[in-house]
């Protein structure tokens, strides 16, 4: 063991910590939560709009409550492909939801694993 590790014996994350610093990373980074949120709520429009969805097993027009879920489905990068675009815009718009998700959830991570990090900081334990 080297002089760092035998100092962080017996010490402890605590999950507290990590969690009010997870909130701390997330309050800071509000504004670019927020406008994604925005960002998310135009593509929805749009693909509600000028996005032809359609539910792929009747192949009628989707609700804007399937549209909705489409898009979520989509930003999740889940896709179970019940509900698809089926203009050009709405393809555009699918791949555009796919990448915010990626986005939001690198942000998310990032927050979180920053949490830990802080918190083993504060308990005393060095990262590397």
């Amino acid at each position: 063991m080297d002089e760092t590790s035998a100092g962080a014996v017996g010490k402890h994350i605590l999950p507290h910590h990590v969690i009010g610093e997870f909130a701390r990373v997330l309050w800071y980074l509000r504004t670019v939560l927020f406008i994604l949120f925005i960002l998310f709520g135009l593509l929805a429009a749009v693909m509600h709009y000028a996005g032809g969805a359609v539910d792929a097993a009747t192949h009628t027009p989707a609700s804007a409550g399937q549209v909705a879920y489409f898009c979520a489905i989509t930003a999740l990068t889940i896709g179970y492909g019940d509900v698809v675009p089926t203009t050009d815009i709405g393809r555009v718009v699918a791949v555009l939801l796919g990448m915010q998700g990626v986005l939001i959830t690198g942000l998310v991570t990032a927050a979180a694993v920053y949490g830990v990090q802080a918190a083993a900081h504060r308990q005393g334990i060095e990262t590397r």
